[in-house]
């Protein structure tokens, strides 16, 4: 639908078509409407019934509450991480498509034709990256005025268990880059972030420096690499390990391992309680299609605010020819409360997402 942009000397132009994707123009060169294929035949019928057909395109303000959101564009960065694909990526989705941001004032916006440039005082629609970062980091720092005590791990963790699989109709949030298809955490991570939830989100997965050192250990990084990260000498590689305690959980595996060999995955997490001072939690799985999931303990209780318990995940799960990408969850729900701490599982071989 871009290319819309590259149609030029039209005084305006109606454009017809299916796709059911959002219309995501960065400009057009001349006046135009997009209608589907129903609507032309209306539009046909007008035309040959009228000896002087006109047209008139009206400019409305925005109508909010009218389309189901939100989704993922096609154009947006895709896991897995091709450096270290063990841990979850992205994260979450943010808002980024033709998002009214601030713009240079004495550049255009928008032209008609090739000699009619068009300004917008000041402001633009724009997508990408560059729009959902702001909204991602923007959030952060708010956690952080509220939690000054949290660390970055613990406010990235907050993000992204209380992070919402579902769109506006209440369904699951869908692809718009695998022809609407329900999306998948290598699309979405952990799924659209929710503000306010996440300043109260009950538990959060924390990391420390020499938890990520660890990491760095285990994908073969050099001391001196290392030490380029980190600027000191006092972390070590005793420990080195791949599982992160991150809010996700992720099994890749060889794609050349034969087709429905069973593998098996396990994982440590820690949680610390960052909600009421005393409460329980208790697990529930929606294992990924054909996929084994084990969770123990199965209740997870605290005393006091700020405590830890460790629990531990195993994943069985054969290895498919299709090379489909599987995912499910693991959510702890407060037994009294309203907290609710979901973590995405993904089963993949390890040419997903290429």
């Amino acid at each position: 639908m871009r290319a819309i942009s590259s149609v030029t000397n039209l005084a305006g132009a109606v454009f017809v078509s299916n796709d059911p994707s959002p219309v995501e123009f960065e400009f057009m060169s001349c006046p135009g409407v997009l209608i589907s294929a129903t609507e032309l035949a209306t539009v046909i019928h007008y035309i040959n019934s009228s000896d002087n057909p006109i047209a008139a395109i009206k400019f409305r303000q925005t109508v909010t509450g009218k389309e189901v959101a939100p989704s993922v564009t096609d154009y947006t960065s895709r896991g897995p991480s091709p450096n270290c694909p063990a841990v979850l990526k992205p994260d979450v989705m943010a808002p980024g498509s033709l998002v009214l941001a601030s713009w240079i004032p004495d550049d255009y916006t928008a032209a008609v034709g090739k000699n009619t440039l068009l300004s917008s005082e000041g402001f633009n629609l724009i997508s990408g990256t560059s729009m959902a970062c702001p909204h991602a980091s923007g959030v952060a720092a708010l956690l952080r005025g509220v939690h000054p005590e949290w660390s970055h791990a613990a406010i990235r963790s907050a993000m992204m268990t209380t992070a919402t699989e579902l769109d506006s109709s209440m369904m699951p949030i869908k692809d718009v880059g695998q022809n609407f298809t329900v999306a998948s955490p290598l699309a979405m991570g952990a799924g659209h972030i929710v503000p306010n939830l996440a300043m109260d989100p009950g538990l959060v997965y924390d990391a420390a420096p020499q938890d990520y050192v660890s990491l760095l250990c285990s994908m073969n990084f050099t001391r001196n690499q290392i030490m380029t990260i980190t600027r000191s000498n006092n972390y070590d590689c005793a420990n080195s390990s791949l599982d992160l305690n991150y809010p996700s959980f992720v099994a890749f595996y060889d794609k050349n391992v034969t087709t429905g060999a069973m593998l098996k995955h396990r994982f440590r997490r820690v949680v610390t309680n960052v909600g009421a001072a005393a409460t329980t939690y208790k697990v529930k799985v929606a294992p990924p299609e054909g996929v084994k999931v084990a969770v123990w303990p199965q209740s997870l209780v605290f005393g006091k605010k700020n405590e830890q318990r460790d629990y531990y995940v195993e994943i069985v799960y054969p290895s498919d020819g299709q090379g489909r990408v599987l995912y499910g969850s693991i959510v702890w729900s407060e037994e009294s409360g309203s907290h609710v701490v979901r973590s995405p599982i993904v089963v993949a071989p390890t040419s997903a997402g290429k």
